[in-house]
């Protein structure tokens, strides 16, 4: 049995789900998702619009693999529709900065030019100060995939810790040389 597929998943007051064939419609105040669920596996029971309960039909290796996943990613599309996901990336050396110019982000991150990166649809990206952005959508995985792109642009050197990195993420530096 799937641990995580038999918990129930509550659905917060401002949010609506509704499930039409396959498709699972969730509308909250930051914005709609939808999911696509196989009924042929599992079957898929909204209580009075508060909870919703997720089990497969029947049970073997391969469908609980699924079971678990399908609860997350339900989940998490209600959270994201109500919250929101949010990531703090920070800027770290000399002269690295960024802001936005129309859909693009603008980045200056110590090469001999500047990096445009263009912002997917879905996707908020605010600059805080120079060295701080903020990046929000609705989605848990395209908003983890818009950080790790940026944090590739520019990867943390050992030495001094310079790079893009997550808010809070701790760095193993490397002693340097000795003489």
């Amino acid at each position: 049995m799937s641990k995580i597929g038999k918990m129930n998943i509550s659905i917060p007051e401002k949010v609506k789900v509704a499930l039409s064939g396959n498709t699972l419609n969730i509308e909250g105040p930051e914005g709609k998702k939808t999911l696509n669920i196989d009924l042929n596996l599992f079957n898929l029971d909204i209580k009075e619009g508060k909870e919703i309960s997720i089990a497969p039909k029947k049970i073997d290796q391969e469908i609980k693999r699924i079971w678990g996943m399908k609860r997350s990613l339900i989940n998490n599309a209600i959270m994201g529709s109500s919250n929101g996901y949010e990531k703090v990336l920070e800027l770290v050396g000399v002269g690295y900065r960024a802001s936005i110019k129309g859909t693009q982000l603008n980045l200056q991150l110590g090469y001999s030019h500047d990096i445009n990166f263009d912002i997917p649809e879905g996707i908020k990206i605010s600059v805080e100060k120079q060295t701080t952005l903020k990046i929000t959508g609705i989605d848990k995985q395209q908003v983890g995939s818009v950080a790790s792109k940026l944090k590739t642009l520019r990867k943390i050197e050992p030495y001094k810790g310079k790079g893009v990195r997550e808010k809070g993420q701790h760095i193993l530096k490397k002693e340097g040389k000795k003489k």
